[in-house]
């Protein structure tokens, strides 16, 4: 059974920084892009940024180009977000993904598995 847990998520003022995580079992992982979306209230779920399987290939939306930074650690089967000067417009849930796909086709296709979500809320 493949499990996406994400975990980092929680509170911070506007400008300040928050580390996603999430551990993926249950599938071959270095075979795997990954990437996360997000979903505001009362929004439509967003590309935010992808990672192809080896950590050599990624992609942003441009909305957070600069600012945040994806990673992953395939020893440890997992992928980061890392988040820089947030804007309380960025609060939502974060969600992690898995795809067969290249970095670039992430934002297009979505994701074959999907985590719970990790909520994300950014003061003002």
């Amino acid at each position: 059974q493949v499990q996406l847990v994400e975990s980092g998520g929680g509170s911070v003022q506007a400008g300040g920084s928050l580390k996603l995580s999430c551990s993926a079992s249950g599938l071959a992982f270095d075979n795997y892009a990954m990437g996360w979306f997000r979903q505001g209230s009362g929004k439509e779920r967003e590309f935010v940024a992808s990672i192809n399987y080896s950590g050599e290939d990624t992609d942003y939306a441009n909305f957070v180009k600069g600012r945040f930074t994806i990673s992953r650690d395939n020893a440890k089967n997992s992928v980061y977000l890392q988040m820089n000067s947030l804007k309380p417009e960025e609060t939502a849930v974060y969600y992690c993904i898995a795809v067969l796909a290249v970095a670039h086709r992430v934002r297009f296709v979505g994701g074959d598995q999907w985590g719970q979500g990790t909520q994300v809320t950014v003061s003002s």
